[in-house]
């Protein structure tokens, strides 16, 4: 059996999320009905990451195993031509039999995006928390730099989340502001279940003023979901890079 790793960017507010389920149409569900029109048998597409309901992915990593001698750099086109428009794969690649696109992952890189300005923008319809009042990003700049290094991330994890170990990693996280977008980049070796957005509504939380960027290591030593900032809303979280 061949094993194909496919890179993957979809716009994902049409969708239930990656995984497959039973109450709506997911990513996986239509790569895989793409994969079928092609090789001819049903065929498990494996995610590096379940990105939830209205998430983006800007590089999604997946593989599958196949029989069929389809050269790997002609899979894009064939899935493209079977794939609705707003889900893309960029590129295929050949690789060994023990490639696992979830478990053999080093790094995650996820993107949060907040559109700033009085007056919302339909370009960011869907790809985009808006706020319309002032953010003060040296605060949210600030406050970005408690949250580096390993930590007990138990007050950034959604409640009720089915973990053996809180603790992370998280190795580079950037605040910037480009016009009227503001974002959140963070790249870490694993994130907890709704931790990207918590993270970004406690930075945002800090630049609007309702914590202050000194409260943070406090946040974190007190392990209270409550302390820290909202989950912002699914529609401003990009998946950008997987690294092995």
């Amino acid at each position: 059996m061949r094993n194909v790793q496919i890179i993957i960017e979809y716009d994902g507010s049409a969708y239930c999320g990656w995984q497959r389920q039973i109450n709506g149409i997911s990513i996986q569900q239509k790569l895989e009905e793409a994969l079928e029109s092609i090789v001819g048998e049903k065929t498990t597409v494996i995610g590096a990451g379940r990105t939830d309901a209205g998430v983006h992915a800007l590089r999604q990593s997946a593989n599958f195993f196949t029989k069929v001698q389809i050269p790997a750099e002609k899979f894009p086109f064939a899935l493209n031509s079977a794939l609705p428009q707003d889900i893309r794969v960029v590129c295929a690649i050949e690789r060994n039999g023990d490639f696992h696109s979830r478990f053999r992952a080093k790094r995650k890189t996820y993107l949060y995006r907040i559109y700033n300005r009085r007056v919302a923008s339909p370009f960011y319809l869907n790809r985009a928390y808006h706020y319309a009042a002032e953010i003060n990003l040296a605060a949210m700049q600030q406050g970005s730099k408690s949250l580096m290094g390993v930590h007990d991330f138990t007050a950034m994890s959604a409640a009720g989340s089915q973990t053996k170990s809180f603790e992370r990693e998280i190795y580079d996280l950037t605040v910037q502001k480009t016009g009227d977008v503001i974002d959140m980049e963070v790249t870490g070796n694993g994130f907890l279940y709704n931790m990207v957005r918590i993270l970004a509504g406690t930075l945002f939380y800090c630049g609007i003023g309702k914590i202050t960027p000194e409260d943070i290591p406090s946040i974190l030593k007190k392990k209270d979901r409550t302390l820290a900032g909202p989950t912002l809303p699914a529609e401003g979280l990009y998946l950008k890079e997987i690294f092995y």
